[in-house]
């Protein structure tokens, strides 16, 4: 699997009910990531799409126990909404995906409320996401 069909398979598994800019600002989460790791050198989660993405624990769609996992092995290419994904993970590698997010690494649902997300300030919500800028 390329590094672009990685991305564009956890924007399918974490936002493919959420509108367009929902699944953008999923993807914002990722590049953001990728960029910090960049700024600094390297971080715990990883400095490249792939290894953001792949990092155990952090999208729940690639942890072993996760329904969405199962998902994410079928051939998606003909699925309408995993075109969209692809196309959103393009954009987002080429650099012209726009921030919905102002620079967050972090989100969670709005039906859960991570230990984390406690004393963070939410920096947008999109769709049915709260987003962090936490680093």
């Amino acid at each position: 699997m390329t590094e672009l069909e990685v991305f564009a398979k956890t924007l399918f598994g974490e936002a493919r009910g959420e509108s367009l800019s929902g699944i953008e600002a999923v993807a914002n989460v990722i590049i953001n990531r990728v960029k910090h790791a960049e700024r600094i050198g390297s971080f715990w989660w990883g400095k490249t799409i792939e290894e953001v993405c792949l990092k155990p624990f952090q999208f729940s769609c690639w942890n072993p126990n996760d329904p969405n996992r199962a998902l994410l092995n079928q051939d998606l290419k003909d699925n309408k909404i995993y075109q969209i994904c692809m196309r959103v993970a393009k954009r987002a590698i080429a650099g012209f995906l726009p921030d919905h997010t102002k620079g967050a690494t972090h989100y969670h649902t709005k039906s859960v409320h991570p230990y984390w997300a406690r004393v963070a300030i939410p920096s947008a919500e999109v769709g049915h996401h709260v987003f962090y800028a936490l680093y």
